[in-house]
């Protein structure tokens, strides 16, 4: 068995650093080849590049998904039995740990949009909100009640939070069903994600109308759980063939490159956990610095994008080179941006008075 119990929360994972790294860098360049309008410039120079980015390597979230459930069932229940004995106060800690940094980038992104508004004309640029808006924002609603984003990936954010209550409302039934001796309560969690997995899987995930809830995304989310549980067994590959061989016949049934995405993150974590490399590689301090500030350069990059992408298009010409450095600036700029935005926002956050510690506190945001 491999530390089924009680891992060490509090220990970085090269390996979902970089990970997380590769994944923030490819929806960064996502997002500014989507939403231009540097983009709609430079694509004579790269066009197939550009295509890709714009259409393709929004996919990366997938890793998110996975990273997610993966660490989330490492800290609530590793071994399948859910630690904690209040789950309403893991619900609120999740949300005050997503929304304190988010509601801060939010408030950014509504100042770099008026930026952005005087400095170009341009469909990517949010309108100013309104109060409701913000609200639906800030209760991670926004997408529910129909409202657009202040910022590109806020949906993200709102997904995480749900798919995280599902887990936690899921392993809390299961430790309720079997309260007499609590044997068999890996059993009924397993259960319980198995068949909402399969929902998501077979039905949810096929319909995008349901693209605003967790369900649609669970499978991904599961694929993280499943894969975890699995490699803590003595015989891994045994446990990891069914949950593998049930995402094949999905994507059998329906292909979808997302959820194909997902298998490869899934079995990428399997091979790094059970060679025993997840914790140690690479080793390299850049990485780890980067999937350290994941969250924050997800949150932080857009905005800066705007204003850059708002400087060229009112002071520099059409030309593709520039508009290409530009690109690069504003990939740079994200980057270091999201670095202070971990620095003075998303770290002081994480340590301050409403951030208590728990006894099974999640270290690494998904």
């Amino acid at each position: 068995m491999v530390d089924p119990r009680m891992p060490d929360v509090h220990t970085r994972l090269a390996f979902i650093d970089a990970l997380k790294a590769v994944a923030f860098q490819l929806i960064v360049l996502h997002h500014l080849a989507f939403y231009g309008p540097m983009s709609d410039h430079a694509y004579p120079l790269a066009p197939a590049l550009i295509s890709w980015l714009s259409q393709d390597a929004r996919m990366a979230v997938q890793a998110f998904l996975v990273i997610a459930g993966f660490l989330a069932v490492r800290n609530l229940a590793p071994a399948g039995t859910l630690l904690a004995a209040r789950p309403l106060l893991l619900i609120q800690k999740r949300y005050l740990k997503l929304v304190t940094p988010y509601l801060a980038a939010v408030l950014i992104a509504i100042v770099c949009a008026a930026i952005a508004r005087q400095l170009m004309v341009h469909d990517s640029v949010p309108d100013w909100p309104t109060l409701p808006q913000v609200a639906a924002h800030a209760l991670l609603l926004q997408s529910v009640l129909g409202y657009d984003g202040l910022s590109a990936g806020v949906w993200y954010v709102a997904i995480d939070f749900q798919l995280f209550t599902l887990l936690v409302g899921m392993l809390w039934l299961a430790r309720s069903i079997d309260r007499s001796t609590g044997a068999w309560a890996p059993v009924c969690s397993a259960l319980l994600v198995v068949i909402l997995a399969s929902a998501s899987l077979y039905y949810f995930n096929r319909d995008g109308d349901w693209d605003i809830w967790g369900v649609y995304f669970f499978a991904a989310y599961a694929l993280g759980i499943g894969t975890y549980w699995a490699t803590n067994r003595e015989h891994a590959f045994a446990w990891l063939l069914p949950i593998f061989a049930m995402v094949a016949s999905g994507l059998l049934l329906d292909y979808r490159p997302r959820i194909a995405v997902a298998l490869v993150v899934a079995m990428l974590l399997a091979v790094a956990r059970r060679c025993r490399f997840l914790e140690g590689w690479p080793k390299s301090r850049l990485i780890a610095d980067l999937g350290r500030i994941s969250y924050s350069v997800f949150l932080i990059h857009f905005p800066i994008c705007l204003v850059i992408s708002g400087v060229f298009a009112r002071f520099a010409t059409d030309d593709p080179w520039v508009n290409l450095t530009g690109m690069g600036v504003a990939w740079l700029a994200s980057i270091a941006g999201g670095a202070l935005f971990y620095r003075f926002v998303e770290s002081p956050a994480q340590r301050g008075p409403l951030q208590a510690r728990v006894t099974t506190g999640l270290r690494q945001t998904p």
